[in-house]
């Protein structure tokens, strides 16, 4: 395992034996005569190991130890001491001193205790890292994704949500921009902090600046008291900024003002200092509002630092069952119901639906489904009928061998009860058992008279 090792001591033979042994071994070695040099080292560049003398004229190993957890915490310290000063090195042990070595040195021990206490900080910088990736995947476990674009946005997320950094997450209404903002809060270091939404192509133009900065009693007419704005309730958070291509110019440049300095101006109050992390995001495409004239070009630059794109739902088809699914258990448990299935027709409805609404329109689909199913099986026609559309077309024109024979066997299976039963549509659905709702739509489907 090789480290950035930074060799103390002040006896010029020693420093020089050790650093061209450990140099040898492939390590990248440091040098220093005495605790201070050795204090300047650890500022100017990462270390991860410290090799020290205990005592050395002007700062020992332990000040050298204490200061270095001021500075780099997470630079593990080895301390030399002289044969018969253990007690030097329960000190420096109780200190936060990972191991200690006895003078004379043996170098077969050396390795023994880097080797050790190098795969000790790789563990523990794994632990850590882990501990991080599963709190970012509690964070990110709500949002569905199997598609390889999709892992690719958690990914950027991901990263994206230990940053300070703002965010531009770009893609159609409905595709679910701002549960990725809630979830990179909830990722990150902000995350015990609020996070405050605001839609701003739901607010009219005359209101925008106030809903934003907000405003003292009297500032303009209808004032009649004071309002917090977004940014001064979001302090020390999370903004999310939606449909920000819809703020008016008259505001942009205060908005930018605010990210380039961090201060804005209450409408009727004085300039204030805000900490907030802005994340915006948008259905339009900026670049061609910035061309148009209708967007800053400087405001777009401070807001596209990192640039997520969501894709939209038709472009990963894949994932409609999985949502299908979560919809289905999260609107059984609030209708109260046992959980229903999805048929065979409703699935292929609802994969090759196009979904102009995206993902919003899927769970509108699903809830409608819920609520009016008679049975425990979600049908065709318990969806849109805009859904039904494409959808039978589609099935009659790429109808494979395996359709057709399921059609055959329906059919019969329709014919045969209907004949049982003397034309009774209520009995042949029971011994078919299916709903009469659904008898009635497997009639219309297949041409079949009662």
């Amino acid at each position: 395992m090789i480290a950035v090792i930074l060799v103390v001591d002040d006896e010029p033979a020693q420093l020089e034996a050790l650093s061209g042994y450990l140099k040898k071994q492939g390590h990248d070695v440091l040098r220093a005569e005495n605790g201070k040099a050795a204090l300047e080292l650890v500022r100017a560049r990462p270390v991860e190991l410290i090799l020290t003398d205990m005592r050395m004229p002007e700062m020992g190993g332990l000040a050298l130890l204490q200061e270095t957890r001021k500075i780099s915490p997470e630079t593990e310290v080895v301390v030399m001491t002289a044969f018969g000063s253990v007690e030097d090195a329960v000190e420096a042990m109780k200190a936060g001193a990972e191991d200690y070595i006895q003078k004379p040195v043996h170098l077969d021990q050396l390795d023994i205790v880097i080797r050790k206490t190098l795969e000790r900080r790789r563990l523990t910088g794994e632990n850590q890292r882990l501990r991080e990736a599963l709190e970012a995947r509690a964070d990110f476990g709500r949002i569905i994704a199997s598609s390889p674009e999709m892992e690719e946005v958690l990914g950027l997320a991901g990263r994206a949500a230990r940053s300070r950094a703002t965010v531009l997450i770009q893609g159609e209404s409905g595709t679910g921009k701002e549960v990725l903002a809630r979830a990179i809060h909830l990722a990150g270091p902000r995350k015990n902090g609020p996070f405050i939404a605001v839609n701003m192509a739901a607010l009219p133009e005359t209101l925008v600046e106030s809903e934003l900065f907000g405003h003292e009693k009297g500032a303009f007419t209808g004032a009649d008291r004071m309002r917090k704005g977004r940014f001064e309730l979001a302090d020390g958070g999370t903004l999310f900024i939606d449909e920000v291509g819809d703020i008016p110019a008259s505001v942009q440049v205060k908005l930018l003002r605010v990210l380039q300095e961090k201060k804005f101006e209450k409408l009727g109050g004085g300039t204030r200092a805000t900490d907030v992390r802005v994340i915006a995001a948008t259905n339009r495409r900026l670049e061609e509002e910035v061309k148009c004239g209708r967007f800053r070009e400087d405001l777009y630059f401070r807001l596209n630092v990192i640039s997520i794109f969501i894709p939209p739902l038709r472009e990963r088809r894949g994932e409609i069952p999985l949502f299908a699914d979560h919809f289905l258990r999260q609107y059984a448990e609030e209708e109260d119901r046992p959980l229903p299935s999805i048929s065979r027709e409703a699935m292929h409805a609802l994969t090759t639906h196009d979904y102009p609404g995206n993902v919003r329109e899927l769970e509108n689909a699903i809830q409608r489904a819920v609520v009016l199913s008679r049975s425990d099986m979600v049908s065709a026609e318990d969806l849109p009928p805009d859904m039904l559309k494409k959808a039978n077309a589609a099935f009659h024109e790429e109808k494979s061998p395996f359709a057709e024979k399921v059609e055959e066997l329906e059919t019969r299976l329709i014919r045969d009860a209907l004949k049982k039963s003397d034309g009774n549509q209520s009995e042949a659905a029971r011994s078919l058992g299916i709903s009469e709702r659904h008898l009635r739509y497997k009639l219309k489907k297949y041409g079949l008279k009662p």
